[in-house]
């Protein structure tokens, strides 16, 4: 028992001399810096005078080109099946920027398919309801168009791509996971790539660069080191869809290529034969190189020059058309070669179309026209 008493003296005895202690500090806000060494702000470091001059640079080209860049935001509408109120609900966003003082804004296809309304968001943050104007989804380029004052519209300046070397420094802006304006950087990792755009043709010349490109940053501009335009930023190569160092930019020779057909006819008008083809898969099978023409259209361009497609003979068998190996000197083996060395021409062209006809190769003079 006495023991017991002594004990419960002591641990009183023990807390009152605790409380006396810690007595000086009552009173104090929660998370005051106290006075001892660990207690107070590091001193600061003083800064340079100068930024460098790289660091400079790259200011002035985001202070500069941030101002033609917008965020694009596509909703989609649905009727609720239960009360029948019609919604407007996000589908998807990214970036995209200002092409001409005509409101005229270029970015991605795929940014804004499938969308029943298209908002964009300026630099100044007014916000503008955007008409869709004209759309390649072959090269993944769309054309929108919002009305505003001209003091609001500051066009990006274009450069070129085809003089583009691996190493150049790159900028990359644009609206990653809502986040505006955002820059990144990185170099020119590699020229003359391919991608599949949502119609599944290759692009080619396309741009790879280290420069972070997120969701949200596609139908942003990629800028050279003086902020001139030399790409629009459009794909990654991810496993898990977040950034993995490699992105793709379509090159800005082909867009500025595109946009201009885009925004007089809202689609591009492309230089064709006027024949149907045979699916390289089936050409493939059969051992061929070569694209073999399906069906000639009467009266078309391949028509007039002479070019036969496949038809069945009075045996039930099926006789192959001509074979296509080299349009203008440049070979063709697939229906994507093809298409990029018509590509290369305009309507009205007369190039020289090589064929196989049976075991002969033959050259005929084929004059190009418009064809969807």
């Amino acid at each position: 028992m006495n023991n017991s008493l002594g004990y419960l003296r002591l641990f009183l005895l023990t807390l009152l001399l605790s409380s006396t202690v810690h007595a000086a500090d009552w009173g104090k806000p929660l998370g005051a810096v106290y006075d001892g060494p660990e207690g107070r702000p590091r001193s600061v470091v003083p800064a340079p005078q100068e930024l460098g001059a790289d660091e400079r640079t790259t200011i002035t080209v985001f202070e500069r080109a941030t101002k033609s860049v917008v965020f694009i935001a596509n909703t989609a509408i649905q009727q609720d099946i239960w009360s029948l109120n019609v919604m407007e609900v996000p589908q998807g966003s990214g970036s995209g920027f200002i092409w001409s003082k005509q409101g005229h804004i270029v970015t991605n296809f795929h940014v804004i398919y499938g969308a029943d309304a298209i908002k964009v968001t300026l630099a100044d943050r007014s916000e503008h309801k955007a008409k869709l104007v004209g759309a390649d989804p072959d090269h993944d380029l769309a054309v929108l168009q919002v009305q505003s004052s001209d003091g609001q519209l500051e066009p990006m300046a274009i450069g070129s791509s085809h003089d583009l070397r691996v190493g150049q420094k790159v900028l990359a802006i644009g609206n990653p996971f809502g986040l505006d304006h955002t820059l990144t950087t990185g170099v020119v990792s590699a020229l003359g790539r391919t991608i599949k755009s949502m119609s599944n043709r290759t692009i080619e010349g396309v741009i790879q660069t280290d420069a972070a490109i997120n969701p949200g940053n596609s139908g942003g501009p990629l800028l050279d080191s003086v902020g001139r335009l030399i790409g629009v930023n459009t794909q990654i190569v991810s496993p898990s869809g977040a950034y993995a160092g490699i992105g793709f930019a379509v090159p800005v020779d082909t867009v500025n290529r595109i946009v201009p057909e885009l925004i007089k006819h809202g689609k591009l008008i492309r230089p064709g034969l006027g024949v149907s083809l045979v699916p390289d898969a089936m050409a493939k099978r059969w051992g061929i190189k070569g694209v073999i023409i399906g069906k000639v259209t009467r009266g078309g361009p391949a028509d007039r020059a002479g070019l036969k497609g496949a038809r069945e003979t009075m045996m039930g068998q099926i006789q192959l058309g001509d074979i296509l190996v080299a349009v203008s000197g440049k070979a063709v083996t697939t229906i994507d070669d093809l298409m990029d060395a018509l590509e290369e021409q305009k309507v009205g062209d007369q190039v020289t179309v090589e064929i196989l006809r049976g075991n002969r190769r033959e050259k005929v003079s084929v004059t190009l026209q418009a064809v969807n």
